[in-house]
């Protein structure tokens, strides 16, 4: 599922005032980070993510891997913040625009 770009600018309006939810620690993204990330997408569909330090390549790897195992898709990236969204297709709480 693609977002266009008026749904990234209406999603990252909404996530300015979120606070993360997962924050990643020494050992980065691990299988048990991407089940965590993947209930808390189930119930808030957008979820802010504090990467662990490293430089951007690592950040960017740490983004793939936490995308990939949540499919879930990368809505905005600051410095070592990560914004994801993933639509809940049982119960949608976000309205996109079109």
């Amino acid at each position: 599922m693609a977002l266009s770009p008026s749904q990234r600018r209406y999603l990252r309006s909404l996530a300015h005032d979120l606070h993360p939810v997962i924050l990643l620690g020494a050992k980065g993204a691990t299988e048990a980070v991407v089940k965590e990330l993947d209930l808390a997408l189930s119930h808030h569909e957008l979820v802010k993510v504090k990467l662990s330090g490293g430089d951007k390549e690592e950040r960017q790897q740490q983004i793939d891997f936490l995308t990939e195992g949540t499919k879930s898709e990368s809505v905005q990236q600051i410095g070592h913040i990560v914004v994801l969204f993933r639509r809940n297709e049982d119960e949608p709480k976000l309205a996109l625009p079109r």
